[in-house]
């Protein structure tokens, strides 16, 4: 009978406490009467930084007849890109490739031009907004003989400016743990007291898929309040 009213006291116990679990708690003491929490901060921002590499590739039978074409190429891209306003010091030209498709060991041609010719042309810019308008009328300088391979002119983005926004998130992140500590401690009918300790987490950069020019960034900060 002894064991049976233990256990019915140990059940009542572990469902009030039950009644002080929410989300950003991680750990209560009784002992030394303190709380752990943890607060969150979050937003999305747009890149400060683009990487647009423009591929022309050609392909033909006269290897010297090609790479001339290409430097051609070349002069009408960038002419184009900065009559829309991107500086010539956001673009890069890489060293020009070629490939030869004859195929040694059959004896024949691998496609149906001998050869293929490739000249990278690069843009890096913090001004987001102007490159992603430019890509937007890349159709414009195809039209002019511009031979641009799209699979490899896909951009990329990066934001770079995190020092910018980090005491506001880690601010925001404080507040939302102590609101966290504060409802526990009102539910407890106890007042929270100061603070015991503090970390702040890693801030991290993340992808938004439907939106790649937008990054998501965190930061997560853990708080120990007393309790009083």
């Amino acid at each position: 009978m002894k064991h049976y009213f233990e256990a019915i006291i140990l059940a009542v116990g572990i469902a009030s406490c039950g009644a002080f679990l929410y989300k950003g708690i991680t750990k209560y003491t009784e002992k030394d009467r303190c709380v752990t929490v943890k607060g969150l901060s979050e937003r999305e921002v747009l890149a400060n930084q683009v990487h647009w590499p423009i591929e022309i590739s050609i392909e033909g039978s006269d290897i010297d007849a090609l790479k001339l074409n290409a430097y051609a190429q070349k002069d009408v891209l960038i002419d184009f890109l900065m009559e829309k306003g991107i500086p010539e010091k956001d673009i890069s030209v890489a060293t020009i490739s070629a490939n030869d498709n004859w195929d040694y060991e059959e004896g024949r041609k691998k496609h149906k031009f001998q050869y293929n010719v490739s000249l990278e042309v690069s843009v890096n810019s913090r001004n987001v907004p102007l490159v992603n308008k430019v890509k937007k009328d890349i159709s414009e300088v195809i039209k002019k003989g511009v031979s641009i391979d799209n699979r490899y002119s896909s951009m990329t983005y990066e934001f770079t400016d995190l020092p910018s926004i980090k005491p506001e998130m880690v601010e925001e992140a404080t507040k939302d743990a102590r609101r966290v500590a504060e409802k526990f401690a009102e539910d407890a009918e106890c007042d929270l007291g100061s603070i015991v300790n503090a970390s702040q987490g890693q801030f991290s950069i993340d992808e938004i898929y439907y939106k790649p020019e937008y990054k998501k960034v965190r930061v997560v900060t853990t708080i120990s309040y007393y309790l009083k």
